[in-house]
């Protein structure tokens, strides 16, 4: 007996962009379990999403750039593909509304008003904070150490298994800011460019390590700030949603 081919869906007539933060106990949540959240919270909130086509649709949800467990974001970005033109503004409303606190939507823009290009293309480069327990006159001086360098081999267990890589390579901008970090210690500025595989801030906290006897202390703050495209010129990261 010849089994019948799958339902082709109809193609998405809108495509919006979202900004959510992890912020708080949510920051331990993996990409898997929000990824689940967020399809839970597009069923709760009745958004009419477009489907893939196959034996198994599921909705069409595209994730770019998404932070490591446990670090902190005010800047993660996805985009969902729709059945029906809405309004961005209705949409946020909705989904932040049913997402748990602690997994909060930013903002919500039609990506056809944004230029041309995908999400994913255009973040190339984050900002980030590293709260530590590090006294600030000796995080400046590692900090000092360790951009001199110009290569720093850090390794970390990927799952394609036990990689090594140049952490140095990927570090924008590193600085100690004024602020106190969460600790009461030194809290790091730090810009990265994305790469592959990614480095992320605590492989450059590795690299510190490695360069100086730094002690950043048992679990520093991994915090986002921002997510976008990198100014070559100036080091600034941009606005992924700006026209």
């Amino acid at each position: 007996m010849s089994r019948q081919p799958p339902e082709q869906q109809a193609p998405p007539v809108q495509r919006l962009r979202v900004r959510y933060a992890k912020r708080g106990r949510l920051r331990f949540t993996s990409h898997r379990d929000f990824s689940r959240s967020f399809e839970r919270a597009v069923f709760r909130a009745r958004v009419p999403m477009a489907y893939s086509s196959g034996f198994n649709p599921h909705p069409r949800i595209s994730y770019a750039g998404a932070a490591p467990t446990g670090s902190a974001s005010e800047a993660e970005y996805l985009e969902i593909a729709l059945a029906e033109v809405l309004d961005p503004a209705v949409v946020h409303q909705q989904l932040d509304e049913a997402m748990p606190d602690g997994l909060d939507v930013v903002q919500v823009v039609d990506a056809a008003t944004l230029p041309a290009g995908s999400l994913a293309d255009l973040l190339s480069a984050s900002r980030w904070t590293i709260d530590t327990a590090a006294d600030p006159a000796g995080a400046r001086a590692a900090v000092d150490a360790f951009l001199a360098e110009g290569s720093v081999v850090v390794e970390r267990m990927t799952k394609k298994g036990l990689r090594e890589f140049d952490c140095r390579a990927a570090v924008v901008a590193l600085t100690v800011v004024d602020t106190p970090g969460a600790a009461g210690g030194a809290r790091l500025d730090l810009v990265l460019r994305h790469t592959v595989p990614a480095v992320r801030p605590d492989d450059v906290l590795t690299g510190i390590g490695r360069v100086t006897a730094l002690e950043t202390g048992p679990a520093p703050l991994l915090t986002r700030l921002q997510q976008g495209p990198l100014d070559e010129a100036d080091g600034a990261v941009g606005d992924p949603f700006a026209v």
